[in-house]
């Protein structure tokens, strides 16, 4: 293989598409620039994100979970900046390590920078659903505001390892373009930016949401985000597994498909959902700046 050409692989959780790039060593220097222009879908490959696959022995941000978990996802939002966590991201990280032959079907950890994270690919599910663990929400005190235009609406402040703001409205359509930001108040809720999701009723424990992700613009899904109205809409309908004992399960409509969110008694949420390679190939690195380093 040529010096100026590393492989890639492309895939995507409910159409939220990813960039792939194994590195098991860590030897890739991805400066924000170059992971920006591969995210490009014109000048690049085209996705809401890339996942460079590490071992966590190999990156300085994973080491200390190298002893639980192998394998590190080192995710970057189309932007280039670093994000904690993708939900949608895990399941496709883990359909590429099941398609390299770096893991089986059955239980599997993979480290985040939110923390390790569990997954279980079902056996013969080459094609279907994987379940990710992902973790616990936590809840913020006090009332955020999200605006579209000359519109608000009251949100949820909900983190799943990074920031939510959940606003249920009447129409999807109320969401806007969503091309820039919704503004949301106060600033001081979400010092590093949030992740805005508008949300409408389909039917009993079944929500359907658009979503602005942080640094990515609207994607057609959202995975963390999906949790995090799972949440917010259980508590909206009175429903707490911690308080009742009965675990909630919600289906939530993403555009790009259907998720299945479950949180249990103990605080634990778990997403279930399809995750795709679709393709792979050679990067030209004449086309793209990325430096070995």
């Amino acid at each position: 293989m040529s010096t100026a050409q590393i492989p890639f692989l492309k895939g995507h959780g409910t159409e939220n598409d990813f960039v792939i790039i194994p590195d098991p060593d860590n030897a890739l220097d991805l400066p924000a620039a170059a992971v920006a222009r591969l995210c490009d879908r014109r000048a690049g490959i085209g996705g809401d994100g890339l996942l460079h696959v590490v071992r966590s022995a190999a990156h300085s941000e994973a080491a200390g979970m190298a002893a639980e978990a192998e394998w590190f996802m080192d995710y970057r939002n189309s932007d280039g900046s670093i994000a904690e966590m993708c939900g949608n991201g895990v399941r496709v990280f883990a359909r590429y390590l099941q398609r390299a032959g770096l893991v089986g079907e059955g239980d599997l950890a993979i480290a985040t920078r939110a923390g390790v994270r569990q997954v279980h690919i079902a056996k013969d599910s080459a094609g279907g659903d994987i379940t990710v663990g992902m973790g616990k929400a936590f809840l913020p005190e006090g009332q955020v505001t999200v605006s579209v235009g000359d519109r608000s609406w009251p949100a949820r402040n909900v983190n799943m390892g990074n920031p939510h703001a959940v606003a249920f409205v009447e129409d999807l359509a109320e969401a806007g373009d969503l091309l820039s930001p919704p503004p949301v108040q106060p600033a001081s809720a979400y010092p590093e930016g949030t992740n805005v999701e508008f949300v409408v009723d389909r039917g009993p424990a079944h929500v359907a949401m658009r979503v602005h992700e942080r640094g990515s613009g609207e994607t057609r899904s959202c995975g963390t985000g999906a949790c995090a109205v799972m949440v917010a809409a259980a508590r909206r309908d009175g429903a707490d597994p911690a308080v009742t004992g009965r675990p909630a399960m919600y289906t939530v409509d993403v555009p790009g498909g259907r998720l299945v969110i479950s949180e249990h008694p103990d605080g634990r949420i778990e997403m279930t959902g399809p995750a795709v390679i679709v393709a792979e190939g050679l990067i030209d690195l004449d086309g793209i700046a990325i430096a070995s380093a």
